[in-house]
């Protein structure tokens, strides 16, 4: 069921992607050569105490999760690209990092995730990078009154294709809410004109994420929670909370 949000909450949902942008920014500042993912967890940790806000992912066991969530926070490293858990590895020169984050607030959540390069860059990974926040923004752009849900899936796809990246849709975007996942999905390929109906109100994660290999296939890792690329190359992942509005489309969980 799709719920849209009034004015009011969509202002209450803005005030928990502050505690998401706030705990991503936190996360990059600490995410050097060295630094153990365990850290960086502790960092968004200490952001969220401090606001008030609780975790939507610590604790979370969806269908295919054969243990809750450990950690508030995902970390998934160079060909790790969703769900990561935070370990005791340390980062090393050239990683490629991606942090997912959520943040619940008197009863709203934010959900947005970065990707960043740790120490000497790539020019490959810098593509890979700002290619996925060109589709970030395509999508975005894409989420207004009156459009459809292809329409936003449409953007990030032909982004992702011309950068010649793989895309897979098993994982997307989703509404978002009182909890993390509510319909609609978001899936970043489609066509466009198919879909739901976009209308003022309506709140969602738009969250691409592509394989840099070019092939569409993911391996999930022996935890049961990493999915990384089934050729071992490596992935990006980048995501807002974005409410669609007459105004346009406005981002809650702007950094």
């Amino acid at each position: 069921m799709v719920e849209l949000k009034t004015p009011g909450e969509i202002e209450a949902m803005r005030a928990a992607g502050r505690v998401v942008a706030t705990a991503l920014a936190a996360v990059r500042e600490q995410a050097a050569v060295g630094t153990k993912l365990t850290e960086l967890d502790e960092v968004a940790r200490e952001v969220l105490r401090s606001a008030g806000a609780s975790s939507p992912f610590l604790g979370y066991r969806p269908h295919f999760a054969p243990i809750p969530f450990p950690a508030v926070i995902c970390t998934s490293v160079n060909d790790a690209v969703l769900h990561g858990i935070p370990t005791d590895y340390r980062l090393a020169d050239g990683d490629l990092l991606s942090v997912d984050c959520g943040a619940t607030l008197d009863g709203w959540t934010g959900d947005s995730a970065i990707s960043l390069i740790v120490g000497q860059e790539r020019p490959e990974d810098r593509r890979l990078i700002d290619t996925a926040y060109a589709a970030l923004d395509a999508g975005i752009a894409a989420a207004v009154v009156g459009a459809k849900i292809g329409d936003i899936s449409a953007a990030i796809g032909a982004v992702g294709r011309a950068g010649g990246y793989g895309i897979n849709t098993d994982f997307g975007g989703h509404g978002v809410g009182h909890t993390m996942h509510e319909d609609p999905s978001v899936p970043n390929e489609g066509r466009s004109g198919r879909g739901l109906k976009l209308r003022a109100g309506l709140v969602i994660a738009i969250e691409p994420w592509f394989l840099g290999g070019g092939k569409d296939e993911y391996v999930a890792d022996e935890d049961g929670w990493t999915l990384r690329s089934a050729d071992g190359s490596r992935t990006v992942h980048v995501e807002h909370t974005v409410a669609v509005t007459d105004q346009g489309p406005v981002i809650l969980t702007a950094r």
